[in-house]
């Protein structure tokens, strides 16, 4: 079990995002001072959103950092259910590489997990920076229960992404997505965690008391993840 892991509690989603923003900026530059480039992986969904407009808004040398999502749904990029579309509206403004993951026209899910997985390959690793939500049910990036969850926790450990199917769909957004592997997610440099509302946070202290033998896909990254982990919990 990770016995590192820290809460860090906030009086509303403001404070919050401008803590996490703070937060990356930081793993940026470092990593732009030991290498010259940084590699991240955001997170998709709505409660990031106020933290990409607080990161938007820092200098920093915008060219040399990589932006990949953690997840994506498989859809088209114009879609609005794209994660990398949301984070590129942010961030390409700024002169970031934002990398999609998906092809446009992915029919296979399992071959759109290949896919990714090759583009990942190409990538500077392991990331400096993973940022995950949580969900309800306890999933984290696209890790959700179904036929693909296994593989997702404990594929090879060369491998970085993967096509899954949940199940059941979740209701917002029911269609097949991509998603980083717990290998590479517990590989990364920096994890931090950002959620809202107390389910989440409920849990997420739920899943780390259970450590390995947790049933919520959240328990089982952190008990895998050996560096320090910040949760940033806001009402």
């Amino acid at each position: 079990m990770n016995e590192e892991i820290e809460w860090w509690d906030y009086d509303n989603a403001a404070e919050m995002a401008a803590a996490v923003a703070g937060d990356i900026g930081f793993i940026i530059e470092s990593a732009i001072d030991a290498r010259g480039a940084a590699v991240i992986a955001l997170a998709g969904g709505k409660t990031p959103i106020p933290i990409y407009e607080a990161l938007a808004a820092a200098k920093l040398e915008w060219k040399r950092v990589t932006i990949v999502p953690g997840d994506e749904r498989i859809v088209p990029l114009n879609d609005p259910l794209s994660n990398v579309s949301m984070l590129a509206k942010f961030f390409l403004p700024k002169g970031a590489r934002v990398m999609p993951i998906v092809p446009n026209a992915a029919a296979d899910y399992k071959a759109a997990g290949r896919s990714a997985d090759a583009l990942m390959q190409d990538l500077h690793w392991p990331l400096d920076l993973c940022l995950l939500g949580v969900g309800s049910d306890g999933h984290a990036a696209s890790i959700f229960p179904g036929p693909d969850f296994d593989e997702a926790m404990s594929g090879p450990k060369t491998q970085r992404a993967l096509g899954v199917m949940p199940d059941p769909m979740p209701a917002d957004a029911p269609v097949p997505r991509v998603t980083l592997s717990l290998g590479a997610i517990a590989a990364a440099r920096a994890l931090l965690i950002a959620v809202r509302g107390d389910e989440k946070r409920a849990v997420i202290q739920s899943a780390i008391n259970q450590g390995r033998a947790s049933p919520y896909p959240i328990g089982r990254v952190l008990a895998e993840t050996e560096l320090p982990v910040d949760i940033h919990w806001a009402p």
